[in-house]
């Protein structure tokens, strides 16, 4: 048995997209230590140390960390300051 989506189905799922947040995104990179990105994190975001430090070993084992989600215009904000600071960082949808 197959489903049928209705004109209902599909524009909740058109909502549920709008209403996802963005994310930004850091990437681990060869070149900032790690006791530097966390200071980014701590003094930028605000993080306690156990957060900012959490964050860090996420980029650094698992490749990348999600440090702050909401409005798009903000993580890009956000990812604008971190290449400031010299972190590599991206925008992104959430679930993407």
């Amino acid at each position: 048995m197959t489903a049928t989506l209705t004109k209902d189905d599909v524009e909740l799922d058109d909502v549920a997209l709008v209403d996802r947040p963005w994310q930004t995104v850091v990437w681990n990179d060869p070149v900032n230590l790690m006791s530097y990105v966390v200071h980014v994190f701590r003094e930028y975001f605000g993080y306690s140390s156990p957060e900012a430090t959490r964050l860090m070993m996420l980029v650094h084992e698992k490749g990348s960390a999600i440090v702050a989600e909401g409005a798009r215009e903000q993580m890009e904000l956000h990812t604008r300051a971190m290449h400031d600071y010299g972190l590599w960082a991206t925008v992104r949808r959430a679930g993407e």
